[in-house]
């Protein structure tokens, strides 16, 4: 395939559909989407509506946005109200509440936040504003950290120490772990995600096969991407399989990127445990400076409150992160919780399931009711 359009040919797809139809029978079949990307793509081009009916598609905890806790929210905020602080973030942080309010919130109370769209242009403002400290949120899996570890090394090489990154990346294998743990879902396979997996290989998703007995497949983000790594994955339940596939073999090695992992290596190293939304304390699942990089460390730098911040009550973004629930099984989907007016994280992040689902999911939503059986309640 060379043009975007032959990843979007609609009579492909239903083809490649009724092969799944064919394989699975009525033999209900329930796969995680681990990707926030890849629940986009599903909502966006009503892949579900295409699927068979036995197809279900759960949403896994791969928005890194989603799984930040409200207390490191509380700590980003601290840190940007200092004085002298020039604070930096990705533009989809801006909003996310945080027990007392948003980064965009602490902006309009006279906090110097800026959004950026890369580490870099963190460490350049660094250059131009040699008196103010300026730090960076730095937030992602393994495919944003590589950009982290690389602006790194170019500050410590340029020996630019008024910029500091304050670290939330987080590691995708751990969080799988937990999912598989987890008593509360039974799961069949797995769609594994494209970007992380484009650097860190196919290699650390072994085990899910060999000690679980669950297939992944790697998939690229068209609906085709999607649609035939279903189709993969149930070829491989339906012979009794479980194998690491690898659909998007014009991005992902099976090695991962090399020179990405170890400028990771170089700067970062794992903490000892980690706070997620909605999985609690995983250990051993997100990643801190290392000690050579301590001048450039905004923890280390700053005094932040570092207390743990229970979630609204209302919000169900937990129950949605580990596939429990359907975001629009949440009580404030769509009414308290909006992408204008969001309690939640999901609902915030373009990779959010709440915001996919509520921006294109709830067109499924009324197709699945107009299905319904319309029931005489005078009868």
């Amino acid at each position: 395939m060379k043009h975007v359009d032959e990843y979007r040919d609609a009579d492909l797809a239903r083809s490649i559909s009724a092969e799944i139809a064919k394989i699975t029978g009525d033999r209900p079949v329930k796969l995680m989407e681990v990707c926030g990307g890849h629940t986009h793509t599903i909502y966006k081009h009503g892949i579900e509506d295409v699927l068979p009916r036995n197809i279900d598609l759960v949403h896994g905890p791969g928005c890194p946005v989603c799984v930040l806790p409200m207390g490191r929210v509380d700590d980003a905020i601290a840190i940007a109200r200092t004085e002298g602080v020039i604070f930096t973030t990705f533009g989809d942080m801006m909003r996310v509440p945080g027990s007392k309010g948003s980064l965009l919130d602490a902006k309009a109370e006279g906090a110097d936040v800026r959004f950026v769209y890369s580490p870099l242009d963190a460490l350049k403002l660094a250059r131009q504003h040699p008196e103010r400290q300026v730090v960076f949120f730095a937030i992602g899996f393994e495919t944003t950290a590589p950009s982290t570890a690389i602006t790194l090394l170019r500050a410590q090489a340029e020996g630019i120490r008024n910029f500091s990154v304050f670290c939330n990346h987080v590691t995708i294998i751990p969080a799988i772990k937990a999912i598989l743990d987890s008593p509360d879902l039974r799961l069949d396979g797995f769609i594994g995600p494209g970007h992380v997996s484009m650097v860190i290989g196919m290699r650390p998703y072994n085990f899910i096969a060999r000690d679980h007995r669950k297939p992944v497949v790697i998939a690229g983000f068209e609906p085709l991407d999607i649609i035939q790594s279903v189709h993969m994955l149930v070829q491989q339940l339906s012979a009794g399989r479980a194998e690491v596939k690898n659909q998007y073999t014009r991005v992902v090695r099976a090695e991962g990127n090399v020179k990405a992992l170890e400028a990771m290596a170089r700067t970062m190293e794992l903490r000892p445990f980690f706070e997620w939304r909605g999985l609690g304390f995983i250990s051993h699942s997100a990643l801190k400076l290392r000690r050579e990089f301590a001048p450039w460390d905004a923890e280390l730098r700053f005094a932040v409150p570092g207390i743990r911040v229970a979630d609204p009550k209302a919000c169900q973004c937990g129950e949605v992160l580990k596939g429990v629930i359907k975001p629009w099984d949440c009580k404030v989907f769509g009414t308290a919780c909006t992408p204008e007016t969001p309690i939640g994280t999901c609902m915030v992040s373009s990779e959010g399931a709440c915001a996919a689902y509520f921006n294109y999911g709830r067109f499924s939503m009324a197709a699945e009711r107009a299905k319904m059986p319309v029931i005489d309640l005078k009868a």
